[in-house]
């Protein structure tokens, strides 16, 4: 019992950062089953690149335009009330997919079940501020970001599976039918283990006063918060201009080379699972280090990788050659989440939430307009699209060497 306290000390492992990890790994799961598989599901239905491109540019304007109101609500009426709102959201986006199988019902429902990861993040990151000490904090997004990894490595290789077995259609369709029955769990397990944090109740103080504006929040801002965020917006760019087209270009399903030797379903299951892994391996040792040393060093670092997977990726073009762009890609995790333990650092006390939403609210807003281009840049050519994305992430690290503090 002992060692398991230290243990559990050690990785931060408290009532409510338990229940919330949980969280993250049902509603993850089926969120990612189906999510990394999209685009080609958006093509069998006869959407076209016009929709992946739309697509696209969703997942960051929404992941923006979430982003404040969740950190909002969350300081509002509390993490556990918050989540609760959040998952039933994400369910009924899950439901009109399944019930509705064509690729407008896919966008509309993209309102919705992709709503989750950006609207939740805010509130989770204020419970590890909350519950956490704040020598433990990037240990605490760490584990988040670490668990986080579990669904993204297992879904895509369930979500391959039952593409093989059933097709594209409604392999996909079954994924979110399983998303939805583990948002149910996520709902039951989340009022069971989270300790009520409602503002006003009992052990949480008087209610602040809280900024409705994100615009002052955004001014209140410290310079060094601000030019994270600045590095932060073009190193988005670098990753969100090809996000969409990865699989894509892995599956070569529409712009077929020569040379290139495409992968299955199945097969990029595997490489988002190595992904995965790679990142799950680093996680804790630079959570430990960077609790205890400068924390920019290992921002730094994050940034080159971000930087070189689009260059890398355009030269792979076998399984092997993207087993190795793909740990790559895992590596671009590599101070994640010490960039989101500096953000809780350089918020006001109590007001964690409402900042860290604000700022994903800035920069996904402007991300978003990558995620569009990204489109325009692909019907150039393939090689515009990556390589536009290498020069966004060059000029972003140098952006982060020379201003981050």
């Amino acid at each position: 019992m002992v060692q398991l306290r230290r243990v559990t000390g050690f990785l931060g492992l408290r009532r409510s950062i338990v229940g919330m990890l949980s969280i993250v790994i049902l509603v993850g799961m089926g969120e990612r089953m189906a999510e990394r598989f999209l685009p080609i599901y958006l093509l069998a239905l006869g959407g076209g690149a016009l929709s992946i491109g739309l697509l696209g540019g969703l997942q960051n304007l929404l992941g923006a335009l979430y982003s404040f109101p969740g950190g909002y609500l969350a300081d509002r009426i509390g993490v556990k009330r918050s989540l609760l709102v959040f998952n039933l959201v994400a369910i009924t986006g899950f439901l009109l997919v399944v019930f509705l199988p064509v690729w407008q019902a896919v966008i509309i429902g993209a309102f919705f079940f992709l709503a989750w990861s950006a609207v939740s993040l805010p509130a989770t990151m204020s419970l590890i501020a909350t519950v956490l000490p704040k020598q433990k904090r990037t240990m605490g997004v760490s584990m988040h970001s670490l668990i986080r990894r579990i669904p993204m490595a297992l879904g895509p290789l369930v979500g391959g599976a039952l593409i093989g077995i059933w097709g594209e259609r409604d392999g996909v369709r079954y994924a979110f039918v399983a998303a939805a029955a583990m948002g149910a769990i996520a709902i039951f397990l989340q009022q069971w283990l989270l300790h009520d944090d409602r503002p006003g109740g009992a052990n949480n103080g008087p209610v602040q006063e809280l900024e409705k504006n994100p615009l002052r929040v955004l001014a209140g801002m410290s310079a060094s918060l601000r030019s994270l965020l600045v590095a932060d917006i073009l190193i988005r760019f670098c990753e969100q201009i090809p996000y969409a087209w990865v699989v894509v270009w892995a599956m070569q399903k529409e712009v077929p080379h020569p040379l290139f030797h495409p992968v299955t379903a199945f097969q990029f299951g595997v490489l988002t699972a190595i992904e995965m892994a790679t990142a799950s391996l680093v996680y804790l040792p630079v959570a430990h280090l960077a609790d205890r040393t400068a924390k920019k060093p290992f921002v730094v670092l994050t940034f080159v990788f971000f930087t070189l997977f689009p260059m890398v990726l355009f030269f792979s073009r076998s399984f092997a050659a993207l087993v190795f762009a793909f740990i790559l890609r895992g590596l671009k995790e590599f101070g994640e989440p010490t960039r989101k333990s500096l953000i809780l650092d350089l918020s006001p006390e109590g007001k964690q939430a409402a900042t860290f939403g604000t700022y994903y609210l800035v920069r996904d807003v402007i991300v978003s307009v990558a995620a569009f281009g990204g489109y325009y840049l692909w019907t150039i050519s393939p090689a515009t699209n990556l390589f536009s994305a290498f020069a966004f992430g060059v000029i972003g690290t140098v952006w982060f060497a020379a201003k981050g503090r």
